[in-house]
């Protein structure tokens, strides 16, 4: 048997037809397609991310000037007495109109239109200091840390004096008005520093 060569050449491959108008047309279609779908995906997420973050971004407000009370309330003997502070309280989310924020201390001092303010909170832990009216001291409860009428340790754990806040007497409508700088400030510190 004798084998037989094939005279015929090699089967080649077709050439491909270079892509057509159309082709073409189609892959630009779907891409802007997928370009225009991602857009309208992205744009509302980056949105509604910015919109949810928002109140953790900003930043709370230092303390701001609140209207305590009339200068009239104060005694004229520089006895402090306790007020609460009312205000706007807004977090993250939320608002709630007139709601009590805090308390301060407040005492006239030499003269009769001078005022010092002091934060109730004890710089210590944070407890709320009281006033003994027999003995003219502060004292925290928690850990009986004494504060003089001008604020400053006279004994106990606490790592400074009271925390003083800025106070200005203002006339407003033929009356004379308390605001303080109301803030809250760190405690366990030796220095006094308002949280932000």
């Amino acid at each position: 048997m004798t084998a037989s060569l094939s005279t015929q050449p090699p089967a080649r491959s077709t050439p491909r037809a270079p892509a057509s108008g159309d082709d073409r047309r189609g892959f630009v279609a779907k891409a802007t397609a997928v370009l225009i779908g991602g857009l309208l995906v992205v744009f509302p997420f980056l949105a509604g991310l910015r919109v949810f973050a928002d109140p953790l971004r900003r930043q709370g407000g230092r303390g701001v000037f609140l209207k305590i009370t009339s200068l009239d309330s104060l005694a004229d003997d520089g006895t402090p007495r306790e007020f609460p502070v009312i205000a706007d309280r807004r977090d993250s989310w939320n608002s709630y109109p007139s709601e009590p924020i805090g308390a301060v201390y407040l005492r006239r001092i030499e003269g009769p239109a001078k005022v010092e303010a002091f934060s109730v909170v004890c710089p210590h832990l944070g407890c709320f200091v009281g006033f003994i009216r027999e003995r003219d001291i502060f004292r925290c409860p928690c850990h009986t840390s004494a504060f003089a009428l001008d604020g400053a340790v006279i004994s106990g754990p606490s790592p400074r004096g009271m925390d003083k806040l800025e106070c200005q007497v203002r006339t407003e409508g033929g009356r004379d008005e308390v605001w303080v700088k109301f803030e809250n400030f760190y405690t366990g510190r030796t220095e006094q520093v308002a949280k932000a």
